[in-house]
């Protein structure tokens, strides 16, 4: 049988009936496209290979787990495993970056710090895990716009075509995620006030 006259959802249902080279099949076909994705993230090709194996491996032990149901719709399935192993790359190795909000300026600068030095240093690390745990809040493809753009110094064209979405998508996805990320620390800074002042 010539497998590559097969469609994805046939080659699946071989590889898991037991046949090893429909897999090695599947790999063949689509591994430029989950190259091409992780390398638009990550922009190293030694991380991007090492990344697309990983996809693989992943998809592999979850085929062979029986948990995967994607109904045959393998390419979008293991682009997207491809894609949070990427973004999941950048989380492990490196901390959040300095989020500049619509107006230019800091996350920072939405809480007062105290002068005391010792004192800022301990506020400034409360925030940025504060900052840490609402960017991880943020719906999934405003938070992966944010890290792209501001820790990942993508351009919106890159994050456009690293996301498979138009460019004014993009955009909407920054310019909701910043204006979500304002929302909780002024909502903060409320209840720091009220407690600061509370009679």
């Amino acid at each position: 049988m010539n497998k590559t006259s097969l469609n994805d959802s046939e080659l699946l249902s071989l590889y898991i009936g037991g046949n090893e080279e429909a897999f090695e099949e599947l790999l063949n076909r689509h591994k430029d496209r989950v190259f091409t994705t992780i390398y638009l993230i990550v922009k190293d090709r030694y991380t991007a290979e090492d990344l697309m194996q990983e996809a693989f491996i992943k998809a592999i032990r979850t085929i062979k787990s029986g948990r995967y149901n994607e109904e045959g719709k393998f390419l979008p399935w293991i682009l997207r495993i491809a894609h949070n192993l990427s973004i999941d790359h950048f989380r492990k190795s490196k901390r959040y970056p300095m989020i500049v909000m619509e107006d230019g300026s800091s996350v920072f600068n939405t809480l007062d710090f105290s002068e005391s030095s010792i004192e800022e240093e301990h506020i400034k690390q409360d925030t940025y895990n504060l900052l840490k745990a609402y960017i991880k809040d943020l719906p999934d493809s405003q938070r992966e716009v944010l890290v792209m753009r501001h820790y990942m110094k993508m351009s919106f064209q890159e994050i456009a075509d690293a996301t498979d979405v138009s460019i004014n998508t993009a955009l909407g996805r920054m310019r909701y995620a910043l204006i979500n990320l304002r929302k909780k620390f002024e909502q903060t800074q409320n209840a720091y006030d009220k407690n600061l002042y509370k009679k």
